[in-house]
């Protein structure tokens, strides 16, 4: 088990005056005293060590049997040197005070220094506390950027500037909107968390924007151009000859758009034939067609892999 020095934990060397024995102490009681670190067990615990070892080296008798190893680092006479065994039963507990007390001495210029320094950090000018939010928008707000207003516990209402492409779960921080200040300090920031409603038909990946696009028959295989919907509004697209269901076309641009540095994203719509056109004729002709063109979509699926 490690043994307590007096002297180091005063931070003075063996041979160290009276004057500096107090000076050691008095600044060292100012840094780590209870009143000055509410709640640190750290600070109390050094502050009670710092009070002992004064206790001990600013007593001139004290010290001396220290210094000969008749008590240890707690003022207690050593067992194996029993020729002090009457001081240990007859002064140890009277004495010597252990805990958060301050040793014996005037020290009332050091408690006015203590109780000045705990004024004058309750009347420090200290920043307010943040201010948390939550907002939810629709997707094409969150795509475009929009300006929305909310409503702050103060009844106050405060217009929040939503950047175009902000994402799901984002944060956004407006300063000095927060709590105020106490004492002339600066006020806190309003940290607004931002939820995006889903969209019907749109989806987004990063700054892509993602449709998958109902076509008819006749367009799949006749091709041609059709208008397809956007985030910001419906725009012309051809779509190739014989396109299949599955076939991704891509719209260059038409994603999140560009902000901040960001290159806008792009509209990829990926097509889905239906036959709700078909009719008598249809499958009066595709009879026809069949028996004149084999055709297996499955083929090599019944393999075994």
């Amino acid at each position: 088990m490690a043994t307590t020095d007096l002297y180091q934990t005063l931070g003075v060397p063996r041979d160290a005056k009276a004057d500096d024995i107090r000076t050691a102490y008095r600044r060292l009681a100012k840094q780590h005293h209870p009143d000055l670190n509410p709640g640190n067990k750290v600070a109390e615990d050094r502050f009670k060590a710092v009070a002992s070892a004064y206790d001990i080296l600013s007593d001139t008798e004290k010290r001396a049997k220290y210094d000969r190893g008749e008590i240890d680092a707690s003022g207690e006479a050593r067992p194996e040197r029993p020729s002090y065994r009457g001081y240990a039963e007859g002064e140890r507990g009277g004495r010597y005070r252990q805990g958060a007390e301050m040793p014996e001495g005037d020290f009332g210029d050091l408690f006015e220094d203590l109780f000045a320094q705990r004024e004058a950090a309750s009347n420090a000018p200290r920043r307010g506390r943040d201010a948390g939010y939550t907002l939810t928008i629709d997707f094409l707000d969150a795509v475009a950027g929009t300006t929305k207003r909310i409503t702050l516990p103060d009844g106050k209402s405060l217009d929040v500037k939503i950047p175009p492409g902000i994402e799901e779960g984002q944060t956004m921080r407006l300063k000095g909107k927060g709590n105020p200040g106490r004492n002339g300090g600066p006020a806190g920031d309003a940290l607004i968390e931002i939820h995006i409603n889903p969209h019907r038909f749109f989806r987004r990946e990063g700054r892509d924007i993602h449709l998958d696009l109902p076509v008819s028959l006749s367009e799949a295989v006749l091709g041609g151009k059709i208008s397809v919907p956007t985030p910001t509004g419906a725009v012309a697209m051809t779509i190739p000859k014989h396109s299949d269901t599955g076939a991704v076309l891509r719209l260059r641009g038409r994603g999140v758009p560009a902000h901040g540095g960001a290159q806008a994203g792009d509209e990829y719509i990926t097509l889905k034939v239906v036959l709700i056109d078909a009719d008598e004729a249809l499958e009066t002709f595709l009879r026809e067609w069949s028996t004149q063109h084999s055709f297996d979509p499955r083929a090599g699926m019944m393999e075994p892999s």
